[in-house]
């Protein structure tokens, strides 16, 4: 996953001020949202985590852990991450982006966080259904809550 989108009136306005969230601030169509991307210069990702709502580095940057902010399902399931005591998150997101194509998100995606060495957050990720390949010419999809695209 590329990208992620999340209605501003559904994070905390602590939250947008701390992290100074409105200058991601775009309007669809009239509604107001927050966008957070990957390739940002300060790649950020908001979670769900043990009851509270907290916005993360996506990846790594300095090298201890992944740094594409994404680890596959199967790496997961393998328990390649429990070195790292990584928990699970559930990620908010309404819109997701893949190569540039957005789509709907009903309850959000799957994810870790590792707290350390450094605090960051991951997209799980697994191969692409048929359908989501042709829509994002992409080989993998974030593993959704509830649904698959």
């Amino acid at each position: 996953m590329d990208g992620i989108a999340v209605p501003w009136s559904t994070l905390p306005e602590e939250l947008i001020d701390r992290y100074q969230l409105a200058r991601r601030a775009h309007d669809r169509g009239g509604e107001r949202e927050i966008r957070f991307l990957r390739r940002a210069k300060q790649p950020l990702l908001p979670v769900w985590h043990c009851g509270q709502y907290l916005i993360v580095p996506w990846g790594c940057r300095t090298g201890q852990l992944p740094r594409s902010g994404l680890t596959w399902l199967k790496t997961v399931e393998a328990g390649d991450w429990v070195p790292y005591q990584a928990e699970p998150v559930t990620i908010p997101a309404a819109l997701g982006l893949q190569n540039g194509i957005w789509f709907r998100v009903r309850e959000g995606a799957k994810g870790l966080i590792v707290e350390h060495p450094v605090v960051a957050a991951f997209v799980i990720v697994e191969p692409a259904t048929y359908y989501f390949k042709n829509m994002t010419r992409s080989e993998r999809m974030p593993v959704l809550i509830n649904e698959q695209i």
